[in-house]
């Protein structure tokens, strides 16, 4: 991969359902992210919500951490840190407040149908009658235009997928 000079402070900011490979993705790229782009954080939503126990699903209390998720990601950035966050905040209000805020904001998005997740994975909300799920009984506002999309179909393992991303993201870039 072409290097790109300026590493630092980039917010890749991977969103989707639960159970579209946001997890598996990000932890098989953030080596080659450090090596490529600089200094490099790994966060999740459940790290995050883990830290500080919040254990509240409603749509209301996600927009609200989502938008805590952006502040956070802001401070790092802007300290010359990248950070990829992997997070559902399938919200366009948060979307829109990343790309306003962040100077260097790359929005990625694993396009899953939630009917092949709930067959393929093993997520314990999907399996029962859950209130608050994304994308059962919570609409997702899915990302309308994203700076890259990676099509998770569970046809292709976790590594074809990272390569898709790190080829896609250094191209999107290499543009900027």
């Amino acid at each position: 991969m072409k290097e790109v000079k300026n590493k630092t402070g980039i917010l890749f900011w991977i969103t989707g359902l639960s159970g579209s490979g946001k997890s598996s993705v990000s932890n098989k790229i953030i080596n080659r992210i450090r090596k490529i782009y600089g200094p490099t954080l790994l966060l999740s939503g459940d790290d995050i919500r883990k830290v500080f126990v919040l254990n509240s699903y409603s749509k209301h209390d996600r927009r609200k951490y989502a938008l805590q998720y952006s502040l956070l990601c802001k401070k790092l950035t802007n300290q010359n840190i990248n950070v990829i966050f992997s997070t559902m905040s399938l919200f366009h209000q948060i979307r829109f407040w990343n790309k306003k805020n962040i100077k260097k904001y790359v929005e990625i998005y694993i396009k899953a149908d939630i009917k092949k997740i709930i067959k393929k994975k093993k997520k314990f909300f999907y399996r029962k009658k859950s209130d608050n799920v994304i994308g059962v009984n919570i609409k997702p506002e899915l990302p309308k235009s994203p700076d890259i999309v990676i099509k998770n179909d569970f046809k292709k393992n976790i590594n074809e997928l990272a390569e898709e991303l790190l080829k896609k993201i250094n191209s999107h870039l290499l543009t900027k």
